[in-house]
């Protein structure tokens, strides 16, 4: 039964790879048999070392998100070097915090960039290098603001719920074509992203009393859903946004 979680053989490209989320799903990814192609802005080289300690092969390629052709050539470089990729994690991605009324068009075309442009332009090309293999699982990185509106953050959430739309898109288009887009939606994890949050006793304080599990989420807990995406086991599972939130959502 374990072999149909296994990774085995397989490559997966996961962008934003340097820490947090990326790096744990990488090194869960390298633990079940894949090899790893990473695209970061960030230095790699801690994950690529603990990948390789796991006896895969790690290939490291920066690019900045906020540059589209770069990005563009990160995703051909990716199967340049690897030869294939079956699987890709989007990731990477900014958020910017204002209040509506003072949030710049700098910011706003900035997360959008990263989080939805950047995603798109990677996920065309890897897409249709796994249409030529017949096969493949692509896993888009939401967020509870897929769902929500959060507060101070109208770019991320914009984005976050654009890209719960367009995994259901591409799932339409592709899942006859053997190609699985799934995304999976984080809740409060404890990553760079939520630093203020958590530095900030009144607004911890308001979001721990809402999470029934009562704790922040780690980088580990991604990754045995992200296996689950990833594998053989989800080969029927296509176009569906899974929360990994500790029940905030039911909360």
């Amino acid at each position: 039964m374990s072999s149909i979680f296994q990774l085995d053989g397989k490559t997966a490209l996961v962008t934003g790879v340097s820490r947090g989320l990326g790096k744990g799903i990488a090194l869960g990814f390298a633990k079940a048999g894949a090899d790893i192609v990473g695209i970061s802005v960030s230095n790699m080289d801690e994950t690529k070392q603990e990948v390789e300690k796991l006896g895969r092969k790690f290939y490291d390629i920066t690019a900045d998100f906020l540059d589209l052709e770069a990005v563009k050539k990160a995703a051909k470089e990716a199967i340049e070097k690897a030869g294939k990729i079956d699987i890709l994690v989007n990731n990477a991605g900014i958020i910017r915090r204002n209040d509506a009324k003072d949030f710049t068009e700098e910011d706003w075309n900035d997360v959008l960039n990263v989080n939805l442009n950047a995603l798109y332009s990677i996920s065309h090309i890897i897409g249709n290098h796994m249409i030529e293999n017949e096969k493949g699982k692509i896993i888009n990185i939401a967020s509870m603001l897929s769902f929500q509106g959060g507060i101070r953050v109208p770019a991320y959430t914009a984005s976050k719920h654009a890209v719960a739309g367009l995994t259901k898109a591409l799932s339409n288009e592709w899942a006859k074509l053997g190609i699985n887009v799934n995304a999976i939606a984080p809740g409060y994890m404890a990553t760079d992203n939520t630093e203020a949050l958590r530095e900030d006793p009144v607004r911890s304080t308001n979001i721990l009393g809402r999470i029934p599990a009562g704790r922040w989420g780690t980088p580990e807990d991604l990754v045995g859903p992200a296996v689950f995406l990833a594998s053989d086991s989800s080969d029927y599972v296509s176009g569906h946004i899974l929360c990994v939130d500790g029940g905030w959502m039911s909360s």
